[in-house]
Parts: structure tokens; sequence; C-alpha cells
């Protein structure tokens, strides 16, 4: 990979120098997990933070006999930096929804770098206090009908990791329990509005390329609440 395209991939890394940026690159190792496979376990000690360059994960905490999801991720983000920011244990774990390619810094390496570029470490705070702000979003409409939620849910990723197309705007077919987890709805819920959406052709679902494609942005982001 390539610096300019490491920058442009990655929000975390614009602020960086091109020192930084060159150094960073030839100290990450690069890893492939399959669908399924934890790539953090929950409890474990933190050891590197992990950028995403392919496929999509879910952040998941378990809670007695069963698991929550708490985000979802894709290319351009990254996880695994409260870990070893706080050099405490894993709170979550974080499993490929695909197949996933990342980019891995340990632990040591990434500290050493926030502590000589200091607009690197400004940015990173920057990014932190953006997902802090999601999680607020995602707090004020706990209240609201479970469309408004969905659809809040939705419009974030979309807004995060979706890709652009003629005709709306493409995203990874989040399963309905994770889907569901996300918006605080219960699975039932979630298919049912589901449902309404493609009725409406708002969303068309491509079940072959497990992907979603939403064909109407704006009333997406009218029923979240955000026009």
């Amino acid at each position: 990979m390539q610096a300019d395209t490491l920058i442009e991939r990655y929000p975390l890394f614009q602020a960086a120098s091109s020192e930084t940026v060159d150094w960073l690159m030839s100290v990450a190792t690069h890893h492939d997990y399959p669908t399924g496979r934890a790539v953090v376990m929950e409890d474990a000690w933190g050891n590197a933070v992990y950028f995403i360059e392919a496929g999509w994960v879910k952040v998941r905490r378990h809670a007695e006999n069963s698991s929550i999801t708490l985000a979802v991720l894709s290319r351009g983000d990254f996880f695994g930096e409260m870990a070893i920011l706080d050099e405490s244990p894993r709170s979550t774990d974080v499993v490929a929804m695909t197949d996933v390619k990342l980019m891995s810094i340990s632990a040591q390496r990434f500290i050493q770098t926030l502590f000589k570029d200091y607009q690197l470490h400004h940015r990173l705070l920057q990014i932190m206090v953006q997902r802090l702000r999601q999680t607020n979003l995602r707090f004020q409409v706990r209240h609201q009908p479970p469309a408004v939620k969905l659809a809040n849910t939705l419009t974030a990723i979309q807004e995060a990791y979706g890709d652009s197309v003629d005709n709306g705007v493409e995203l990874f077919n989040i399963p309905r329990k994770d889907l569901a987890d996300l918006a605080d709805i219960t699975p039932d819920e979630a298919e049912k509005i589901m449902t309404k959406l493609i009725e409406k052709d708002w969303i068309v679902e491509d079940l072959a390329r497990s992907l979603l494609l939403l064909k109407n942005t704006r009333q997406l982001s009218h029923l979240a609440g955000r026009l």
C-alpha cells in the first residue's frame, strides 16, 4: 500500500506527517480473516490497533448466554485503541462479518507514534469524540418509534461506509439480529420495518451479493429526523 493510499483510506492518518505514515507502513502487519472468525476476544489484553482494509466486522459484548452487537465497522475504520490506551483487557469481541483484510500496528509502536506526532494524537482524540457523539445520538432517540431508530442506524452506517453507485448507496446486508441490536429494537421489529422499506422501494435487498441498496437516502434521513 502506498502512503497516499493509506492517508486517503484512513481519516485518522490525514493529519499525520509523511514521516509518521512511512514509518507506520514499515512496521504494520497484514492479516486475512474469514467470515465468522473472532479477530480479538473480550478480556484479552490489547496488544495492537487494527485498521480495516476491506470487509466488515462487528463489535459485540457478551451478556449471559447471548451477545449484543454494539457497532459495525468497515473499510477506513479502526479498533483496539481503547485497550492499549488504558492498558486494560478488552471489553468487547470483534468478529468478522465478511472476509476481512486488516492491518495491525503493535501497541508499543502505536503509543510511541502518538507521543512523537501530536497532530496524529489530536486526530485520534477527535475521532474518539465523534464516536462518543454517535453514542449520544443513539441515546437521544431511545424513546423514538422503532422505525425512526432503525432509520437513524441505517443513515449513520451509510454515511460512514456506504459506496455510492448510480442509483443509490450500497451497504453490506447486515443480519437483522445485528441491525436490531444496533437500533435497540427487537429482531421482529427490524424484520417488519425492513420489509416495509423494501416494499416502498426505498431499499433493495440483493441476497446473492449480501448487499443492501439504499435507493432513497433522503427519505431515510427524513424518517430519522435528520432533515
